[in-house]
């Protein structure tokens, strides 16, 4: 029974982490916790958890869609939620062509999360709307696709978007990305 409700919670705030995997806890699954991918890597030697719930960025600029492809190798199946302050279209396609089942956006709770899982499969009749893409949100969208692409480097980031590190430092303290 408890592989079937063992979770891996993947995030580097440890008072977070405890508080979301107490929750879960009070569901009924047993969690595990992990602050990085070697953390990830170790705990994959030995258990094999059904879900998982990676925060995108991690402590030393590390990638969560790094753990994302490690645990969807591990195990195609696991049901993989991406939990994030850093909301984009680019990291959001990522993680899921990397095997998550699902992205969703800081504040979230367990509420929300535990959603997600259920709705792995997608749905065919979210409503399409015709509204376009403010140019702020297209700028966002391409600060983080090449945040992603660099590692979460905000000196190369800066660099290869043709503007001033400091600049690119006050575009992200003003979205305040955790």
């Amino acid at each position: 029974m408890e592989a079937e409700r063992l979770l891996l919670i993947v995030e580097d705030d440890a008072a977070f982490a405890r508080t979301l995997g107490r929750s879960f806890e009070r569901r009924g699954y047993t969690v595990l916790l992990a602050a990085n991918r070697d953390e990830v890597a170790t705990l994959l030697q030995t258990r094999s958890p059904r879900y998982a719930v990676v925060d995108l960025k991690l402590s030393g600029e590390a990638s969560g869609l790094a753990c994302v492809q490690l645990l969807n190798r591990h195990d195609p199946a696991m049901l993989i939620v991406v939990l994030t302050g850093f909301a984009s279209i680019a990291t959001a396609v990522e993680a899921i062509k990397l095997g998550a089942c699902h992205y969703l956006a800081k504040p979230s709770n367990t509420d929300d999360i535990e959603a997600a899982f259920g709705r792995a499969e997608g749905d065919t009749d979210i409503e399409l709307t015709n509204r376009s893409t403010s140019i702020k949100t297209l700028e966002w969208e391409r600060i983080h696709e090449t945040l992603a692409e660099t590692g979460f480097n905000i000196s190369e980031t800066a660099r290869r978007l043709g503007m001033h590190r400091r600049t690119l430092a006050r575009k992200l303290v003003k979205q305040q990305v955790k």
